[in-house]
């Protein structure tokens, strides 16, 4: 079950996803974190932050709609407090970082130098406060300017980009070119949804990101186009995954491991679950190295180990709710 992402190597491909796990052993008590390929922390800042008003979540048909607002303690704060906990479990440790301006960026980056990380997970997805509110991950010079600010932490550097741009090689590009040894693919999709009865915003601040299985085939196309475009460059799938057999589907796709989510909100054993159904696939479809199913649909449909007709899921109702 062994992967490589740049030059990290990982027990297994099946990670947690930012934002979804919180910051140390919430998940502990329902599964063992060491034998995950890694733990990736909630984004954390130099500074604590607040986030945004209630409410913060809710459920749509097909995942969720969260604008929780990278509430968060304080990169110091975290690893005084928090990182010492989590070592001890075992668990490989990707802290994700964000910031409102560049050197925003590097300060929390030289706040967790010598801390013992696996790798840093830069989540450009944020309100550049330099370029007007815009995404950093909208541009592909601020993405540059705060993947190459982030090397300060002396780790190898994951960057995670929105699928919200109009061509996300580019963005890609420029944060590899930067610095990056891995791209984390993709952050949520904006998205809302309103009350009929109050006819306003469920969420506080109005809109959201919306994560979950409405978003897997966003997080599909954007990790093959990605591996279409640049190559063989290393990529963490990141969207709707939920059981072994989606994790399959972004690998195929070109990614070399996975995060698992927004599915821990209805299950904390997902990563796990994941996991163990991951393996069961491999075995059952002769796969003898979980690496061998990295971008697989760029080969040739009669390769080996093809598989030998659609898999995908049926239509869901669209009158479900």
């Amino acid at each position: 079950m062994t992967v490589q992402i740049g030059s990290v190597q990982l027990a297994n491909p099946v990670m947690t996803a930012s934002g979804t796990a919180g910051y140390g052993t919430e998940l502990a008590a329902y599964m063992d974190l060491a034998s995950l390929g890694a733990f990736v922390t909630k984004s954390l800042s130099s500074f604590p932050w607040d986030g945004n008003p209630a409410p913060r979540v809710v459920g749509t048909s097909a995942g969720m709609l969260n604008a929780v607002g990278l509430q968060n303690p304080g990169v110091e704060s975290w690893r005084e407090n928090e990182l010492p906990r989590l070592q001890r479990t075992g668990a490989r440790v990707v802290a994700s970082i964000w910031g409102r301006t560049v050197a925003d960026y590097a300060a929390a980056a030289e706040s967790l130098a010598g801390a013992g990380l696996t790798a840093l997970e830069v989540n450009v997805s944020c309100p550049n406060l330099e370029g007007r509110g815009e995404m950093f991950a909208c541009d592909p010079v601020a993405t540059a300017e705060t993947v190459s600010a982030s090397a300060a932490a002396g780790v190898p550097v994951w960057a995670k980009l929105t699928p919200n741009v109009t061509d996300l090689s580019e963005i890609a590009s420029a944060a590899l070119e930067a610095g990056a040894e891995a791209l984390t693919l993709v952050n949520t999709v904006f998205g809302m949804s309103i009350d009929p009865v109050t006819a306003q915003p469920t969420l506080g601040i109005g809109g959201g990101g919306l994560s979950g299985p409405a978003i897997r085939p966003v997080a599909v196309r954007a990790v093959y186009d990605v591996r279409a475009a640049l190559g063989e460059v290393p990529i963490v799938g990141v969207g709707g995954i939920a059981k072994g057999s989606h994790a399959v589907e972004l690998m195929a796709a070109g990614a070399n491991a996975t995060q698992v989510g927004t599915a821990s909100f209805y299950d904390p054993r997902a990563p796990r679950k994941v996991l163990d159904e991951l393996g069961r696939w491999c075995r059952r479809h002769g796969i003898g190295a979980a690496a061998d199913l990295t971008g697989r649909a760029h080969q040739s449909a009669t390769a080996p180990g093809a598989a030998a007709g659609p898999t995908t899921e049926p239509v869901a109702d669209p009158s479900g709710d």
